[in-house]
């Protein structure tokens, strides 16, 4: 048997991690990019209620920072799809 399997009942079950670690990487590297987004689409607001400010519609907020966001849910399914054991 091997190390990381346990019998039980009859059966056989994995008791390793789900994911490998190159999985977690491109994870972790997924939740920056989105955070990053998120972060980029944050500010812009005016400091006087009663004045409008119109830097909440440049390139960074309506373009950029949703795009990050996007991209990083694609590594995201990217990471959970990628086979670790595949060489």
């Amino acid at each position: 048997m091997k190390k990381d399997k346990e019998i039980h009942n009859g059966g056989s079950f994995n008791t390793g991690f789900v994911f490998g670690k190159k999985n977690y990487t491109f994870m972790f590297i997924g939740m920056a990019v989105i955070a990053l987004g998120f972060i980029l689409m944050s500010g812009g607001g005016s400091e006087d209620p009663n004045e409008f400010n119109d830097a909440i519609y440049n390139f960074q907020r309506i373009r950029l920072a949703p795009a990050l966001v996007l991209i990083g849910f694609a590594i995201e399914v990217y990471a959970i799809l990628l086979n670790p054991n595949k060489k």
